[in-house]
């Protein structure tokens, strides 16, 4: 006797409620979720700039001529001769301040021709003088 095969049927697994339970929860969490803006300051960074800083300027840069005619650059004692290289060093921590000769009456004129020279090889345009009080 021979034995007939039967095919059984093979087990399969339905998915079917699976999917239906996911995508229930899928709803529930959509549903769920609140979509609250929350509050906060906008920031705007500043954007890197290749720029040095801005050089501050200090204010003008005086020249003092005294009764005796002896040339005081920011507060000191210069010699005739230096009163270039001390300008330029002026010009070159305030390179935008004007220049401020204060003369006293009795100076002589040979020491404000020396420095009205020496400003203007260093470069200074903005010049003026003012003449001290007795």
């Amino acid at each position: 006797m021979r034995r007939k095969h039967r095919v059984d049927d093979e087990a399969e697994i339905n998915i079917t409620p699976m999917l239906d339970i996911v995508f229930i929860m899928l709803i529930f969490f959509i549903v769920t979720t609140s979509f609250v803006k929350e509050k906060g300051l906008d920031v705007a960074r500043p954007q890197k700039s290749d720029d040095p800083p801005p050089v501050e300027d200090k204010g003008p840069i005086v020249v003092r001529i005294d009764a005796s005619s002896n040339i005081l650059v920011d507060g000191r004692l210069v010699e005739r001769n230096a009163v270039r290289a001390n300008l330029e060093r002026q010009r070159a921590e305030k390179p935008k301040s004007p220049m401020i000769i204060a003369s006293h009456p009795d100076a002589e004129t040979d020491a404000l021709v020396t420095i009205l020279d020496s400003a203007k090889i260093v470069g200074i345009d903005s010049i003026s003088v003012a003449t001290e009080s007795r």
